[in-house]
């Protein structure tokens, strides 16, 4: 097929059924690119040949060197199927796990995807990812098993083996697709069964359970991979073929008789041939029959093989090129390289682009077949549920179902990420090619130019005597001044280099050059803009000010090719488009309608955690303003990067893994900020927390009291303020304010691991509950969904439930908040006696109690604030090395505040409280004095500052330990690289979780954990100690605590005589610890040699 015109695809954008959004996702170096290459060169864009080898979509140089592709990148295609044609908008997407914020933004625009898998390797971890992203956002995917060529040319199966090998594939990755729908299933099952029970209100005694999970019911063939189903192709796109079983249908039904719908059953699975009585019959493993799929489909590849490459019989091949009928041209058949030749061969006789876009066409579904499902997941953002969005919200469903183009239909745009292009290659400033009339005209300047340059030198010849003695010349001279002008009017007014194009969607409406939109922030309500605004208000009239919402026009429009963009003048719904002119209102990504109802989009999944820090800065210190505004224009440019500003002043760029990190920098030098910078050594997270007493000492014996007694002397040593505090044996720290007006008394207990992994996965839902109990203090009633309700009732259910037992009883009532930053992993609890506060579930009861309890604990509430102030600042850096805690309950026991204490707060303001306490309406009317005074008084402020140090103290009081994070490491290696890959993770202190062996491979997949502190490096290490026969993917996983403690010193007499007096033996905690504080500027206890020369002895000294 040609090269598709612009024009044609205008066309084309226009008919929504005929459009197909999808992206190809896959494992690293599965040949998705490749396969894109093969794609693109369908269209005419690229040759054929280059196919594979120019990876046409890495359009950026480290991605060409490194031979991975980094960022997701569009372009669009035109395919005939029959008498339709079609319009595709494909989108490549990486495959490292570094990169996989750029498959969600991929993922969220297309409405299908092509899922590749290596043949030899099968379902790899990032197959998993991106086949649970599809899911996530209800897009369906169609399989292509790519690199058939490995199995008969490196291992060398036979093509019955190869049969068994690819259906034990389809197997693994229909195992992941039936994983994720019977989670969808179960969860379903569950919320159904919670309505019914609140609509049948209590439970009869005679009800009869029923034990199905719903599964027998559900209908989940629609889901699975087969290719019976049309649904799969096998593909060499390196070698440039590819096919469906229906294209073998078609082809043996002309020649065999049978029927294609006969064939297309029986084509693949337990069928084979019989040829005395020409039947097809069930039942060829039992008999020892070749099945039909080797018969007729593999075993032809396989001889095709065979003659081209391996054998490379001159007369074989010429058989079967005559009896295929395909041409080849004389220099691919005497070509040294059999491939070349075996390329021309199969891409004429199965086209991979063919079997791939027909599968497309046929199986994906077009915009106008989104599922009601997903536009309500779409458009119900956070807390709320889609019936309590406002009706104007509602009806917007019916636009997005109906994809219209037409004029009265608003429009709505997602924007998935901001991607940086260097102005030269925008269409308005690119070379366009010149017309034979302009061309003409040209020539003729030219040599007018030419002529009157000619006339000039022979006059120039004949004055030159005069000249020479008149000295300067007068002509010459204005000829150089504005010369000189034009140059300093070019320095004066730099341009921008990168222009910033927004990679979007067109979900309802026609988009216009030049159209004015709102923009919706991500924390935008509808029904709160609704409110605010006129009736029939569009986005061309000046924006009141309504919290998240702001207006914008699109400057200039493009259709995405790839590495090239052309510009258009509108582009209708069900396209993915550029947007360009978007830099000053959208950050990463956002939502656009001409709508004000139109709610925001639910934020991308995004699987990777940015977790690898480093420190940036300038070479040459002037130069600091030009990192400012590279770091801003990356952190735009990145859709996982972010960029922050410590407290220290430090610009720290905070990125997915080692690779994404150079990535990062290289765009910061060579794009951005065109500086030469420095970065530190990556940052390494860690956290602090306290343990139950060990049973043991480091020599694995029983401990004795003279090593509790070693520790308590070890704590209580460093008390500067001793009057004021007091520990208790017990690990209960007793502190009073300076003021001697309040005193707290904190005891520091370690939360059980399950609990501490439960808030750490439930910090947004956390943040959420923390969000309505500040509306609900504040006298708002917030709406929330009856989903964050139930979230919350079962969070609240799981911690009472691993809450268990005497030290633990009516914990989860009594907690007071979480921390730090208000939704962490740690717990503030209430203990303190008689004081009967607000519980933090009180959005689950609605039982507002604030004026029902007694006079003491309307006074402890006044400076209830400053309590949680202390514990947020306490939680938010540990004692240890300034690193937040994690897994850390503080429990109030005491905490006694003197009457006097509100008379010196209140004298403090301006409106004293008036003497006596109320209750009911009026204490509620009073609180904004009250809280304005526990802001800024002195008592609060020491209360806060005491509040700290008591909950460091307490900290302290308890064997303590620091928390390491840990990646996840899976590796694929061979056999004889096992031994090397063991040593590097040794030496890093990896622990290996099991290892396994691929069935049909010689490959071993190992599973270790590795801590992120010891992985820098660590991919380069295996993959030059294992010759590159091994590659790791790490991903992060969990926080672990370090085993050793870092403040420990021997004292029993075994861990004298095993560790020696100073035992310095490496302790890996101290290291880390130590190398923490250094970084920060806080004090080390290290012993600095100065002067490491040779003592003199006295007598030499004389």
């Amino acid at each position: 097929m040609g090269h598709t015109s612009l024009d044609k695809i205008i066309a084309l954008q226009r008919n929504p059924a005929n459009i197909r959004n999808l992206c190809i996702l896959a494992h690293v170096d599965h040949g998705k690119t490749t396969l894109a290459d093969c794609l693109v060169a369908s269209n005419g864009i690229i040759s054929g040949r280059l196919a594979g080898k120019l990876r046409y979509l890495d359009s950026r140089e480290d991605e060409q060197i490194r031979g991975i592709t980094m960022k997701s990148s569009a372009i669009s295609l035109h395919y005939r199927n029959g008498d339709q044609e079609y319009l595709l908008n494909l989108i490549d997407s990486p495959g490292h796990v570094d990169f996989s914020s750029e498959v969600s933004t991929a993922v969220r625009l297309c409405d299908g995807a092509i899922v590749v898998v290596d043949a030899v390797e099968g379902v790899c971890p990032q197959t998993q990812v991106v086949l649970r992203q599809a899911w996530l956002e209800n897009i369906r995917p169609v399989l292509v098993i790519n690199k058939i060529d490995r199995l008969i040319m490196e291992l060398k199966l036979t093509s019955q083996e190869a049969y068994t090998h690819l259906q034990k594939i389809l197997e693994q990755v229909n195992a992941v697709t039936g994983t994720l729908f019977t989670s969808k299933v179960l969860e379903e099952r569950a919320e159904k069964e919670k309505i019914e029970e609140r609509e049948s209100g209590t439970l009869s005694g005679d009800q009869v359970y029923d034990w199905s999970a719903g599964l027998e019911e559900a209908d989940d063939s629609h889901l699975y991979f087969s290719p019976d189903q049309g649904n799969v192709v096998f593909a060499s796109a390196i070698d440039g073929w590819g096919f469906s079983i229906q294209q073998f249908a078609h082809i043996y039904s002309q020649r065999m008789g049978i029927k294609t719908e006969v064939l297309l059953k029986t084509l693949w699975g337990d069928f084979y041939l019989n040829a005395k009585a020409k039947k097809i019959m069930k039942g060829a493993q039992a008999k020892g029959k070749k099945p039909l799929f080797v018969q007729l489909v593999l075993d032809n590849i396989w001889s095709l093989y065979d003659a081209v490459v391996t054998r490379r019989d001159k007369e074989k091949v010429e058989k079967v090129v005559t009896s295929l009928g395909v041409k080849v041209m004389a220099r691919d058949s005497r070509h040294s390289d059999p491939k070349v030749l075996l390329s021309a061969i199969c891409s004429q006789w199965l086209p991979v682009s063919q079997a791939v876009l027909s599968m497309v066409c046929e199986k994906l579904p077009s915009p106008l077949d989104m599922t009601a499902e997903r536009v309500e997941k779409l458009m119900s953002v956070g807390a709320r549920r889609f019936d309590t969005l406002p009706q104007q919200t509602q009806e917007l469903k019916r636009a997005f179902l109906q994809c219209s183009s037409s004029e009265n239909v608003p429009v709505i745009i997602f924007v998935s990420k901001m991607f940086a292009v260097d102005t030269k290659a925008l269409p308005q400033n690119r070379q366009r090619p010149l017309t034979q009339e302009e061309i003409a005209q040209r020539r003729e300047l030219a040599k007018q130019r030419h002529a009157d340059r000619m006339a000039a030198d022979q006059r120039a010849a004949e004055n030159h005597k005069e000249l020479t003695h008149s000295g300067t010349p007068q002509e010459g001279q204005p000829a150089g001044v504005t010369q000189m002008e034009s140059l300093t009017l070019k320095d004066s007014k730099p341009a921008e280099e990168e222009t910033f194009i927004a990679f979007a969607r067109v979900y309802s409406g026609v988009v216009k050059k030049g159209q004015r939109v709102f923009v919706l922030g991500p924390k935008y309500d509808p029904a709160q803009a609704l409110n605010m605004l006129p009736e029939k208000y569009s986005a061309s009239d000046c924006v009141p000010e309504v919290p998240h919402l702001s207006c914008c026009s699109m400057e200039s429009i493009y259709l995405l090719m790839g590495r090239e963009l052309e510009e258009l003048e509108e582009v209708p719904a069900g396209n993915v488009l550029g947007v360009g002119g978007l830099e000053e209102y959208v950050l990463k990504s956002a939502t656009l309608s001409t709508s004000p109802a139109c709610p925001p989009f639910t934020p991308l999944n995004f699987e990777a955690t940015a977790i690898v820090r480093v420190a940036i800065e300038p070479k040459h210190p002037s130069e600091m303003p030009k990192l400012v505004r590279g770091m801003r224009l990356l952190n735009q440019a990145d859709p996982c990067a972010e960029v922050l500003i410590q407290e220290t002043g430090e610009h720290v760029l905070v990125t997915a893994g080692e690779v994404h990190l150079q990535r990062c920098l290289d765009d910061l030098r060579d794009r951005f900020a065109k500086i030469e910078i420095s970065a530190s050594k990556p940052i390494i997270p860690f956290r602090e927390t306290v343990i139950r007493p060990p049973k043991v000492d480091m020599v694995n014996e029983e401990l004795g009291k003279q090593h509790k007694v070693a520790i308590i002397h070890q704590v209580s040593q460093p008390q500067s303020h001793i009057n004021t505090l007091h520990v208790d044996p017990s690990g209960l720290v007793t502190l009073t304010t300076p003021n001697r007006l309040a005193t707290v008394s904190v005891r520091a207990i370690p939360l059980p691991q399950e609990v501490t992994r439960l808030l750490e996965i439930s910090s947004e839902l956390i943040r959420t509950l923390e969000q309505v109990n500040m509306s609900l203090r504040e006298g708002k009633n917030l709406d929330i969904s009856l989903s964050t309700v139930e979230a919350i009732t079962e969070l609240k259910g799981q911690l009472e439930s691993l809450l268990q037992g005497r030290k633990w009883r009516n914990t989860v009532e009594r907690i007071w908040a979480f921390g730090p930053r208000r939704y962490g992993p740690n717990i503030l609890l209430n203990s303190v006696e008689g004081y009967q506060r607000p519980s933090v579930w009180q959005c689950l009861s609605r039982g507002d109690k604030v004026g029902e309890a007694g006079a003491q604990a309307t006074v402890l509430r006044d400076f209830d604030n400053s309590i949680v102030s202390g514990f947020q600042l306490a939680t938010l850096s540990g004692p240890m090395c300034e690193e937040p805690l994690m897994g850390v309950c503080f429990s109030i026991e005491r905490w006694d505040i003197q009457s006097s204490a509100i008379k010196v707060e209140g004298s403090s303001e301006t409106t004293p409280q008036a003497g006596g306490i109320a209750s009911g309406p009026s204490q509620a009317r009073r609180r904004p004095d009250v809280s304005s005074a526990d802001c800024y008084g002195p008592v609060s402020g020491q209360l806060i500052a005491a509040m700290k140090e008591a909950c460091r103290h307490a900290f302290q009081a308890q064997p303590q330990r620091l928390m390491a994070a840990m990646y996840t490491c899976e590796i694929m290696a061979t056999a004889e690289v096992l031994g090397r890959v063991y040593g590097v993770l040794g030496k890093r202190e990896g622990r290996v979780l099991h290892e396994e062996m691929k069935e049909g491979t010689d490959m071993f997949i190992i599973k270790a954990v590795l801590p992120v502190a010891e992985s820098f490096g660590f991919a380069d290490e295996i993959r030059k100690r294992t010759s590159g026969l091994a590659s790791p993917q790490l991903v992060f996983s969990h926080w672990e605590v370090i085993s050793s403690d870092p403040y420990w010193v021997p004292t029993t007499e075994e861990e004298y005589l095993h560790f020696g007096e100073k035992a310095d033996s490496a302790n890996q905690a101290l290291k880390y610890m130590n190398a923490v504080r250094r970084r920060k500027g806080l004090y080390v206890e290290e012993k600095i040699v100065e002067h490491a020369e040779k003592q003199r002895t006295l007598s030499k000294n004389k």
